[in-house]
């Protein structure tokens, strides 16, 4: 059995290899969270499901790229070009994802009759696998050979 100090450091040891992994987990669930809670207040004032489907959406985005750049993925882009481009990408993305997202919840609503609010939690998963490979592999993308302690 680990003692207190063995477990503490076999915990730090564990976060430092699966830091990035876990942020994403953490702010992706509170993405998911804030993009269910808006469809669904939304559904309060019964607005219609591309409505809410939209205004949830981009403000899920919104703080996903916050979070993504500064806590997730450190991003290294500091002058505006780089900000810019990082930032294009990223909405690009989350377009390409929305839309996908978007689709499914038409699928699920109109075509299979069931309900939206289930439809858009399904979507959601689909949209947050997706947006981790793109932020990952393409948007956030370390540079080889790049020092990050600045």
């Amino acid at each position: 059995m680990l003692n207190k100090e063995e477990l503490m450091l076999a915990i730090s040891d564990l976060y430092k290899k699966y830091k990035e992994q876990l942020l994403y987990l953490i702010f992706g669930g509170l993405t998911t969270v804030i993009n269910i809670a808006l469809y669904w207040l939304l559904g309060l004032v019964d607005a219609p499901v591309t409505v809410k489907y939209s205004i949830a959406w981009l403000g899920s985005v919104i703080f996903a790229y916050l979070t993504n750049r500064v806590w997730v993925f450190e991003s290294g882009a500091h002058s505006v070009t780089e900000l810019w481009h990082e930032f294009v990408a990223f909405c690009l993305a989350r377009i390409a994802t929305g839309v996908i997202g978007y689709v499914i919840v038409l699928f699920g609503v109109y075509v299979l009759q069931q309900n939206d609010f289930i439809w858009n939690i399904l979507s959601q998963v689909f949209v947050i696998v997706s947006n981790y490979a793109l932020s990952k592999l393409v948007i956030f993308k370390k540079n080889e050979g790049v020092n990050d302690d600045h």
